[in-house]
């Protein structure tokens, strides 16, 4: 017996040293860290991705570090080479900007994982993978929501800078206003920063003065929208996160990132060790995109009706986008 469970000891080790997701599964944690321009609770574009993770940690062990507040390019890239530096399994650069700095660091660093978003580009590396997101199929049905609702006939959208799932999703929204009622005013401000929440503000504002009586917006900036917003009471679609904490009583609706759906494609690659050369995205049909309503906010029904329908158009293909 002494000899059998030592045969078997030994066709299981000699499994794990040959089988690189026995190695991952049954070793030490996995170790993950992530360089965001933003804070990690920042209700928008970094927080999506810290809660993406956060999820799959209910069921794998995970080491998570965490960098966050990077907006400055050259800091990000320092702190993606230093996570490589230390051995990380898995570093994701979450952020368009971060494409120039991760090419040049991946190609140093054959035995490290990497991923970035959102974009659609792995610069023919075999160990970098890419995320997007199809912002605009929830764009378009908040742009419908919001049309179907607008006494005054207006809506506003402040932008940050015009690129990436960003304006995605500005084109989204537009593209369902348009669709919802064809007369709407649909105004789009690119403030030309992710991170001005002053700016973002003035910009709001000066939609309301304009006659918009529904604004939405993207990136981490939009607290400040949503603020101006909140002190007129008029009423916010949301996306990337759910911010219906921000504002209770504006907030309509929530187009939600769950970036897990697609994070645990690359960890389940990696385990079988594949480091990258994928491209990777969410969206409503996989349920990487999700659609959250606030329930305590007042929506009319034809509202919501019309919302859901166009969500089930976008998914079961009725409803193209460009």
């Amino acid at each position: 017996m002494k000899k059998f469970n030592l045969m078997l000891t030994a066709a299981f080790l000699a499994l794990i040293l040959f089988t690189p997701s026995l190695l991952l599964a049954y070793g030490k944690p996995l170790r993950v860290a992530i360089v965001a321009p933003s804070a990690s609770n920042d209700m928008a574009f970094t927080q999506s991705i810290v809660d993406g993770i956060n999820a799959i940690k209910k069921d794998r062990e995970i080491d998570l570090a965490i960098t966050d507040g990077t907006f400055i390019v050259e800091d990000a890239g320092a702190a993606i080479r230093d996570y490589a530096k230390k051995g990380y399994d898995l570093v994701i650069a979450h952020g368009s900007q971060y494409g120039g700095p991760l090419q040049e660091i991946a190609a140093d660093f054959p035995d490290t994982a990497f991923a970035w978003g959102t974009a659609q580009e792995t610069f023919g590396l075999p160990n970098v993978s890419s995320y997007d997101a199809a912002s605009d199929e929830g764009g378009y049905v908040m742009g419908v929501m919001a049309a179907a609702m607008s006494k005054k006939g207006g809506v506003g959208v402040v932008g940050p800078i015009e690129v990436g799932d960003a304006k995605l999703y500005v084109d989204g929204f537009v593209a369902g206003a348009k669709a919802q009622r064809e007369n709407i005013r649909a105004r789009v401000n690119y403030i030309g920063s992710f991170s001005d929440v002053a700016l973002a503000a003035e910009a709001a504002r000066a939609h309301i003065a304009a006659g918009s009586d529904v604004l939405t917006g993207t990136a981490q900036m939009v607290v400040g929208a949503i603020g101006a917003a909140r002190a007129k009471r008029v009423a916010w679609f949301a996306t990337q996160a759910n911010q219906t904490d921000l504002a209770p009583e504006i907030v309509v609706a929530s187009q939600v990132y769950k970036w897990e759906v697609i994070l645990s494609k690359i960890i389940d690659d990696l385990d079988n060790g594949i480091k990258g050369g994928k491209i990777y995205e969410i969206n409503l049909a996989n349920k990487g995109l999700v659609i959250e309503f606030n329930e305590g906010y007042k929506l009319p029904d034809h509202v919501k009706q019309a919302g859901l329908k166009a969500l089930e158009g976008i998914e079961n293909g009725s409803i193209k986008l460009d």
